[in-house]
């Protein structure tokens, strides 16, 4: 039984190293990223703490330096599926069993090894695999990891802390169990935070793992379970696996030990492992949990009343940050005509300050996309938009790849309030604009409400408190993170936590107790110490 507690310190969000020029920290960075290009890494993958290689490697190239070797992957087969559920079940009566003060002691090491001296090798990484600028990397890597496990060993602790009533003839208690089986964690190429998020917080409720990361992020992955490993996890709670998504599921979704997904990626991914787990579902054990978070066409709205400026920083930072590459990033906009001069006048401003370029040289904003077949996909959208008659390219619309996948911050402006780009997630640096009339604003509300699949983020830019309180009515649906007069990205662990409903995920908040609460089954025990010693109730009267 997991009851124990113990007096958590009170824990605070990481602080954001700057690394403008002349300091420590971006001194060390800069070495770290020259180490790590100096260097052809050879990335095994872990089951059971043990490095396993295979005859078939895979390169590993910076996005924005395609003609670089970072390392090599070894890519496993469906042998290493199943010897990574073979060594979870085998770890799991161990670590269920092991005592949660000595459990959080070792994520809490995790985080203090990641804000510490592995704070430049895992930034590093995650630039140079990701393609993701200095801040952008820190944010993520260094900032939001270590908040997501120092706070998931808060959230634990005080879910183990709340108890039902007892009185003094009898003691209900819960037992807070993991689940029965292995947890799958399915995680994504644009957030090492999130790649480490997404197995660690099972892990923390006493469930063992097997973890798939996105092809495009195993370079920083690899860094990930080095910290783990350094911080003591014990060989077998979480095992990574390098294989393809459809011979992982073909092996996890028929296990009968299968006890739950922790996924992140795309809609349409994630509703055929639902499908495939409702297929399945007379084989397992339990039903399993099933946790993600998925697509988004995220909105931003300004209402006249709002200050152009911030709604140009806004839709520059909210649509260009890391390429667009975000889950929340900002990809459709609704603006008043009336503003619509001076919005323009601010993002074009933006726009020509903001340089595309490496992740090494510190003064590029724009990096790369992350691999081809996204650079691809996101030049047919622009090649289509050039040819459609209601829509014009006001800004970007170039790309090239001759050196890594460059994609100019690229702005649309279409008639159509229900042009493509304005409904289907795109995942890159476009984003598209609808003007309306001011008199519109409800009319634009029922709009933007009903245009998408997705219900991720958005916000809203308003000085009138009446058009905000409609909004936040109308749009309730429309967005799991609705923001006011602020951009839609940039969710921060216990601050805002993070998720969306429809088809944007299960919203089951990651950076809040919320989502610890997936990874448990509640056993609740009641201890009689007077039993009853006759069937007779007082109704019965004396027979």
């Amino acid at each position: 039984m997991q009851q124990n507690t113990y007096s958590v310190t009170a824990v605070k969000n990481e602080p954001v190293h700057s690394y403008a020029e002349g300091t420590i920290e971006r001194e060390k960075l800069l070495k770290s990223i020259e180490i790590a290009r100096n260097e052809v890494k050879d990335i095994p993958m872990i089951i059971n703490g043990e490095e396993i290689r295979t005859d078939k490697k895979i390169e590993i190239r910076p996005p924005h330096d395609i003609k670089h070797l970072l390392g090599n992957y070894h890519k496993g087969d469906e042998s290493h599926v199943k010897s990574a559920i073979n060594a979870a079940l085998k770890a799991k009566e161990n670590w269920e069993n092991m005592p949660w003060e000595e459990r959080s002691a070792i994520f809490l090491r995790a985080a203090g090894l990641i804000a510490g001296p592995y704070r430049t090798k895992l930034n590093a990484a995650t630039m140079l695999g990701q393609s993701k600028n200095v801040h952008q990397a820190e944010i993520d890597a260094a900032c939001e990891l270590t908040d997501f496990l120092r706070f998931n060993v808060q959230y634990m602790n005080n879910i183990y802390y709340v108890q039902p009533e007892s009185d003094e003839l009898r003691r209900n208690q819960f037992d807070q169990r993991p689940l029965e089986g292995f947890v799958f964690a399915l995680t994504p190429f644009n957030f090492t935070a999130i790649a480490g998020n997404l197995p660690t917080a099972p892990a923390m409720a006493g469930n063992t793992v097997v973890w798939k990361p996105s092809n495009t992020q195993i370079y920083s992955a690899s860094v990930l379970m080095e910290i783990f490993k350094e911080a003591g996890l014990p060989d077998g709670v979480i095992n990574l696996i390098y294989v393809s998504g459809p011979v992982a599921g073909k092996e996890i979704f028929s296990h009968p030990d299968f006890a739950g997904i922790h996924f992140t990626g795309s809609t349409k991914v994630f509703q055929s492992i639902w499908k495939e787990i409702g297929n399945n579902i007379s084989k397992y054990k339990s039903y399993p949990r099933i946790v993600g978070e998925t697509g988004g066409k995220n909105f931003i709205l300004a209402h006249p009343s709002s200050e152009p400026v911030q709604v140009a920083t806004a839709l520059t930072r909210g649509a260009f940050e890391y390429q667009g590459q975000k889950c929340s990033a900002a990809s459709r906009a609704y603006l008043p005509k009336s503003l619509w001069s001076e919005i323009i006048k601010e993002i074009e401003c933006d726009l020509n300050k903001m340089k595309t370029g490496p992740v090494e040289d510190f003064s590029n904003f724009i990096n790369a996309v992350i691999d081809e077949a996204s650079f691809n996909s996101l030049v047919s959208y622009i090649e289509a938009a050039k040819k459609d008659t209601d829509t014009e390219i006001l800004f970007g619309g170039t790309y090239n790849k001759s050196k890594g996948y460059f994609i100019e911050p690229t702005i649309l402006l279409t008639k159509n309030p229900h042009y493509i780009t304005m409904e289907e997630e795109l995942f890159g640096p476009v984003l598209t604009i609808y003007l309306y009339e001011d008199k519109e604003f409800d009319n634009v509300l029922t709009l933007i409400n009903n245009t998408s699949i997705y219900g991720l983020t958005g916000s809203i830019f308003s000085k009138d408190r009446r058009a905000i309180e409609k909004a936040k009515q109308i749009l309730r649906h429309a967005a799991g993170n609705f923001y006011i007069n602020d951009k839609p990205t940039g969710a921060v662990v216990n601050q805002q936590p993070f998720g969306g409903a429809r088809g944007s995920g299960t919203n089951d908040k990651a950076g809040s107790y919320l989502n610890l609460l997936r990874w448990i089954s509640p056993r609740t025990i009641k201890e009689c110490f007077l039993p009853p010693e006759s069937f007779k109730y007082p109704f019965l009267g004396n027979i």
